[in-house]
């Protein structure tokens, strides 16, 4: 079986020390392409690197995760822009809205995402940098990996008011109700399923894959973040902490657990999968 990873971050420095490894353990397992979405520009470059080093495997994504928006530089639109043009098979991520992160405390914030200088973003910010790179995907006819926490009906609203994506976008690692699956789908959207959700607290966001379209849906690891319950975490990459974090070997668990769920044949459900992922960013 062939498996297709729809999210994850192999540029980040938690995994320097195993990434060549790691790639191919992840090919040995049954892995034959994953999108690796960077989060702000100083990972622009990075995942450039990563997708001429391992072309047609590494699709590239680029992008301004909302969570460091607030680290713009002058000139990130136009080298977003010159990104999306040079690098072949770029699409756009990872994008989106936040409400979550602004009711952090600071020392919460400190261990979900160190990396952000200052405070958050408040919404407005996030809105405005969030609809200029979903235009862009408009104006270059690309797909979008959209990340939203405690914001879905603020970012129906947004994404009502924008020209429908002809490539139709990603709400990666869906979070948000089973009735809004439908709504989201008239708009275009695909929903990749993580591993994580297999843990028994996320039993609400399991339901709400019951409801996807088998046309939709994808799986990703998120790696190296959202860790999987110890079933479906056959591999683990180490950083240089000795800190144990998701590895990207791990989707054929997820996708044969997926598969267990949506009471599909692993077969036929990875052939689905395939066909999904390759319409949307190929």
């Amino acid at each position: 079986m062939e498996w297709f990873d729809a999210h994850n971050h192999l540029q980040d420095e938690r995994l320097d020390l195993c990434r060549d490894e790691l790639v191919h353990v992840a090919r040995d397992a049954g892995v034959r392409a994953m999108v690796v979405n960077d989060c702000c520009e100083s990972d622009w470059q990075p995942v450039a690197d990563l997708a001429a080093r391992y072309p047609g495997f590494v699709i590239p994504a680029f992008g301004y995760h909302p969570w460091y928006v607030g680290e713009r530089t002058a000139q990130w639109q136009s080298r977003l822009i010159r990104f999306l043009e040079t690098i072949p098979g770029a699409v756009i991520g990872e994008i989106g809205i936040d409400r979550w992160i602004l009711n952090q405390s600071k020392d919460r914030l400190r261990k979900v995402a160190p990396g952000i200088v200052g405070a958050p973003p408040e919404m407005p910010e996030q809105e405005d940098v969030f609809l200029w790179q979903l235009q862009l995907a408009s104006n270059y006819q690309l797909p979008a990996s959209i990340h939203c926490l405690d914001a879905f009906g603020r970012l129906h609203e947004l994404l009502s008011e924008q020209t429908r994506l002809h490539r139709g976008f990603l709400l990666h690692s869906y979070g948000g109700s089973r009735e809004m699956v439908p709504i989201f789908v008239e708009l275009g959207a695909h929903f990749s399923f993580p591993g994580y959700f297999a843990h028994d607290r996320k039993s609400r966001r399991r339901e709400a894959f019951m409801d996807v379209p088998l046309d939709r849906l994808l799986i990703e690891t998120d790696a190296p973040d959202q860790v999987p319950p110890p079933s479906l975490s056959p591999f683990s990459a180490i950083d240089r902490r000795g800190t144990i974090w998701n590895h990207p070997a791990n989707l054929p668990a997820i996708g044969k657990y997926l598969a267990k769920v949506r009471g599909l044949p692993e077969l036929a459900l990875s052939e689905k999968l395939k066909e999904n992922f390759e319409r949307l960013f190929l």
